[in-house]
């Protein structure tokens, strides 16, 4: 997730609006689906071309084209013809490495964010972007690829639940943003847990090995940082209203989004400060650990300070003046198990181990 990509093509000496796809090819062939409906009739196909949707924009109803696939310019260009896409915005969906942002134009909103989603058996957090382009009665979103965490709209839709079916595009594009997030919530949880269980096993038995999943923790919670601290400024910016695309009935429902922005910023520091807290804990454990190794050794070597130069002192070529007597050799042993004893005694009394 998030690392940079070395080999992707680069727009240097390009004008701007260049339409230059930067990112992972995931796809071979661009899938184009719609979705049109009202309050009495829903209607979904998949088009051969972004020259077809062009009827529904004069209707009142409301009409979601999606677009999997970024990789063509030509399709991305036939959906910046019909749908009165400004270039700019054009070459920030072909860039998938945008941050996620809002920007406001005459006649449309374009909104940037990353869905994510986490791979249960590699622990890894993946990330797509989503491009979203606001119009009167119109949302044309473009992905990378298909699968996202948009089916539960649909079904939604296609099953007339709540006030879906009755509103506008832009409460469509406040649905679209609501699911996104609500991964965010799922991603975080499951941060969430792998970092309980981290910091379980750091209490009763720190291991290198746990250093490198905190490391992979942290790593993973500054990239997330990096694509969801930029969302509660990109929803208070789509809350001004500043195309006029935003009803009044649907602000409570933008400003509710304002309100999850921030409730998932303050769980990711939250589990910041827990990781820092597990960082520091493990090194804090290493270093106790240590000391107790060094206590120990320290004191053995203590002990044998004195029995050592007992020893040496017998270990000399002199002729000692308890050379001839029987029981020279127990008394020196007796001597040495003494001081080796009285010392301990002593260590223990003064409960330095």
């Amino acid at each position: 997730m998030g690392r940079s990509d070395r080999s992707r093509p680069s727009k240097l000496g390009m004008p701007p609006g260049s339409l230059v796809h930067i990112g992972e090819r995931k796809l071979e062939n661009v899938r184009i689906t719609l979705i049109d409906y009202n309050q009495d009739h829903c209607r979904e196909a998949v088009l051969d071309s972004i020259e077809e949707a062009a009827e529904y924009l004069d209707r009142p109803t409301v009409t979601w084209i999606n677009i999997d696939g970024i990789h063509d310019g030509e399709v991305i260009e036939a959906a910046g013809r019909v749908f009165g896409i400004h270039p700019l915005v054009l070459a920030d969906i072909m860039n998938t490495r945008q941050r996620p942002k809002y920007e406001p134009y005459d006649n449309l909103a374009f909104i940037v964010v990353k869905m994510l989603d986490m791979q249960p058996d590699r622990q890894e957090i993946i990330s797509e972007q989503l491009s979203i382009v606001i119009r009167r009665n119109c949302v044309v979103t473009f992905q990378e690829a298909p699968g996202d965490v948009l089916d539960g709209l649909r079904e939604r839709i296609r099953g007339g639940k709540g006030r879906i079916r009755s509103a506008g595009s832009d409460y469509l594009a406040h649905c679209i943003l609501d699911a996104v997030l609500d991964g965010y919530y799922e991603v975080l949880d499951d941060l969430s847990d792998r970092v309980e269980e981290m910091e379980e096993r750091l209490v009763e038995h720190p291991r290198q090995n746990q250093l490198h999943r905190i490391y992979a923790a942290r790593r993973e919670l500054l990239l997330l940082r990096k694509y969801i601290r930029p969302i509660r400024e990109m929803v208070a910016s789509l809350d001004r209203n500043e195309t006029g695309l935003i009803r009044p009935e649907t602000s409570p429902y933008i400003r509710d989004l304002y309100d999850h922005s921030i409730q998932i910023i303050e769980t990711m520091e939250m589990l910041r400060d827990a990781i820092a807290g597990m960082l520091e804990m493990y090194l804090t454990s290493s270093s106790n650990r240590m000391n107790e190794v060094m206590k120990v050794l320290t004191i053995i070597a203590t002990i044998f300070i004195p029995l050592t130069f007992i020893v040496g002192v017998y270990g000399m070529n002199l002729k000692m003046p308890e050379y001839g007597w029987k029981y020279s050799y127990p008394v020196v042993w007796a001597v040495m198990l003494a001081i080796a004893a009285g010392m301990v005694w002593y260590f223990r009394r003064k409960k330095w181990f």
